[in-house]
């Protein structure tokens, strides 16, 4: 199966270990990966922020870069999917990308586009050992995999619980894995809402981490570094001993 490996640009910049573990991952269960080159934003900053006409030309760019005939990548065309580490970038591209270029081009980006807990569960259905990781982790549950992408169950609906990080987690040897309360609750991020609510904002974040701490591990996980992020900013301006890692981090520790 061919995939294209987007990593987002603050993925890139501030934790390029995820991209090194998802390209890695996705190598070891028999991918072909290509990454192409010279990757931009997705656009999501611009349009949360409200500057939709902002997003157009980067959205126009991610389908061109994926799936356009001047990409410059062999085989191209023949992605079957197009793999991120990112929950909030991926959920962006599949909801807004249709809109954003509507009547210009088919998007074959929000078609084929999947967050790499989701393609590992549901495309590739993996369910035979991962990696190695002796350690008490806590799950935390991001809003946009939760409610847009379908990573797990959202606790307002009444619907049968799932979890599909965690089934991915229990194929990790060693692992605990705990949640904590109110598990799907927001972690006070929200992109623009830091920025424009700071206090509210942190506080969130702060009621967010304790809960995390309280179930005993020292270790946070998740499937969005932006959520991640928030936690780690708020866990080290208190000198809190907790650390916090990407899913897929844990996923390809010891592979």
């Amino acid at each position: 199966m061919k995939i294209g490996l987007f990593i987002p640009c603050y993925v890139d910049v501030v934790y390029p270990e995820v991209g090194i573990a998802t390209y890695k991952l996705l190598k070891h269960l028999g991918m072909d990966v290509d990454y192409p080159q010279n990757q931009t934003c997705c656009g999501q900053p611009m349009a949360n922020a409200g500057f939709e006409e902002q997003a157009i030309p980067l959205a126009e760019k991610f389908e061109e870069k994926f799936f356009g005939e001047r990409s410059g990548i062999a085989n191209h065309k023949d992605f079957d999917y197009v793999v991120s580490p990112s929950v909030s970038c991926t959920a962006f591209i599949r909801l807004n990308y249709p809109h954003l270029l509507k009547g210009k081009t088919e998007c074959e980006a929000a078609k084929k586009t999947m967050d790499v807990v989701e393609f590992l569960h549901d495309v590739l259905k993996v369910k035979h050992p991962l990696g190695t990781f002796p350690h008490k982790v806590s799950l935390h549950n991001s809003c946009h995999g939760v409610r847009e992408l379908g990573l797990s169950s959202p606790s307002e609906e009444n619907i049968h619980k799932f979890n599909k990080i965690k089934n991915l987690l229990n194929l990790v040897e060693g692992i605990q894995i705990l949640e904590p309360e109110r598990s799907d609750e927001c972690c006070g991020f929200g992109g623009m809402f830091s920025v424009e609510e700071t206090a509210i904002s942190e506080q969130m974040g702060i009621d967010k981490v304790q809960r995390h701490m309280k179930t005993g591990a020292r270790i946070v996980t998740g499937p969005d570094c932006s959520c991640l992020m928030h936690m780690a900013g708020i866990a080290k301006k208190r000198g809190l001993n907790v650390e916090f890692k990407h899913v897929v981090e844990i996923l390809a520790a010891g592979l």
